[in-house]
């Protein structure tokens, strides 16, 4: 009787460990999405950059990223997830140290291309390891509750974490962070428990295909953010990504070892539950954009109270989750999900409606929260039908599309938001999200003048 309690208190510390290092690591990958945006104007007055140059900073990174997590994905089901993890940690770590020291603009884009690289190895397998070492029911809702909320805090975190360390310290810090992180991440990786590896070999064909495809879509948005839809760059981008992604569709179909088998899309409730991830990742990056966006042009504040503020939305994800991974031991994944997008869908109506004239305490606090709430209730249902009734040979794969879902759909929402990503391309589109809040700010900034 003493030695089954003495193990079960084991396993239980054994297992709140082994979710700790899944969350951290999630939390490391998608902090590296923001965390540098706060950190651009000081890396351009530090290196002298070019402003056509400044924003790869960022897009290094989301290429790289969102370009190669179904190759991470299926390389961690055919060599092992905890050795593919822990090979990303590595690289994502050293790169960000790297880019940290970089003396100059090239090295630190190509640095953070690498850590893109790195994260791509990192996320999917990570989630695919909460499969493996977490039995299905309530300690795997409970793991994914904490996964989804940190893959959505990442997207706060990393405004307020690089606020923080820009202001106090230097934007290298920004990445310098990551080092003393990763390694105590990589230490505990120990225990984590790697399942049965696929059989097979890696289709180098379709690797090639895939990640040029993801990478020409992930491209084309950025360039639809930053110069308009419309542009010869975007539409050949877009042209590009259709021709691979069919080329590697029709691999798939003919491949003896394909790198996404495609019975994994063949389930209905798993393609919703991609799609949904996708609408998810829009929703949570466009929101958050337009927000921050808001608070810094209109109401005037700087980047960290910028992050204070946001603090609610992440309050509403952490909050969502936990009642999301309670409700599916008893609901069916759509009759949380479904009510879950609704709630959003409402917070996000809401906040359409928000004037020059609006304060942050009577107009943004309450639709922050419960847009957040909504799109966290949404995910951790959708997150559990991804990884339900995978094989263990698969389940890396199954993630990776996943997380590519949720950064294409997050390169969609920072996209559509930004409706071309500067004054200049706003003033020629009268319904962008962009301009209308430009103009906001210059009516506030008049009637300032006025009184």
């Amino acid at each position: 009787m003493g030695t089954t309690s003495t193990a079960t208190r084991g396993d239980s510390h054994t297992l709140r460990l082994a979710l700790l290092v899944i969350a951290t690591a999630q939390l490391m990958m998608v902090l590296d999405d923001t965390v540098a945006n706060v950190a651009l104007p000081s890396i351009q007055a530090d290196l002298a950059v070019s402003g056509s140059l400044l924003p790869w900073v960022i897009n290094a990174y989301v290429l790289a990223f969102g370009g190669l997590l179904l190759l991470g994905g299926r390389a961690g089901d055919l060599y092992g997830r905890r050795r593919v993890l822990r090979a990303g940690l590595v690289l994502f770590t050293v790169a960000s140290v790297v880019g940290g020291l970089a003396p100059t603009i090239e090295l630190l884009v190509a640095a953070r291309a690498v850590q893109g690289v790195g994260a791509a190895l990192v996320a999917p397998n990570a989630l695919a390891l909460i499969a493996t070492t977490f039995r299905e029911g309530g300690a795997r809702n409970r793991a994914v509750s904490v996964y989804g909320a940190m893959s959505a805090l990442g997207i706060i975190g990393g405004v307020l974490l690089g606020g923080i360390l820009t202001s106090t310290l230097s934007w290298r810090w920004v990445l310098l962070i990551n080092l003393p992180i990763g390694v105590a991440v990589l230490a505990g990786t120990r225990v984590l428990r790697d399942a049965e590896r696929g059989s097979g070999r890696l289709d180098t064909l379709g690797a090639v295909t895939a990640t040029g495809g993801f990478v020409a879509l992930a491209f084309g948005f950025t360039q639809a953010g930053e110069h308009g839809w419309n542009k010869p760059a975007t539409l050949a981008s877009f042209a590009a990504a259709v021709l691979l992604l069919a080329l590697f569709a029709l691999r798939q179909a003919r491949a003896a070892h394909p790198l996404l088998p495609l019975r994994i899309l063949a389930d209905r409730n798993r393609s919703g539950a991609y799609l949904a991830v996708l609408v998810i990742g829009a929703g949570l990056m466009g929101t958050f954009y337009l927000a921050t966006l808001f608070m810094q042009q209109v109401m005037q504040f700087g980047p960290l109270v910028s992050g204070l503020a946001a603090l609610p939305f992440g309050a509403g994800i952490i909050a969502a989750s936990a009642v999301a991974s309670k409700l599916v031991e008893r609901l069916a994944p759509r009759a949380v999900s479904v009510p879950g997008l609704v709630l959003a869908s409402g917070g996000m109506l809401w906040l359409s409606t928000l004037e020059s004239t609006s304060g942050y305490w009577t107009h943004m606090l309450i639709p922050l929260f419960l847009t957040s709430a909504g799109l966290g209730m949404a995910f951790v249902p959708m997150t559990l039908t991804v990884v339900r009734g995978v094989g263990a040979g698969e389940s890396g794969v199954a993630s990776a599309v996943m997380n590519t879902a949720q950064q294409l759909g997050a390169a969609v929402g920072l996209a559509s938001s930004t409706g071309g990503g500067s004054a200049r391309s706003a003033s020629r589109s009268p319904n962008s999200p962009l301009r209308w809040v430009i103009a906001s700010s210059r009516r506030r900034r008049a009637t300032g003048r006025c009184a």
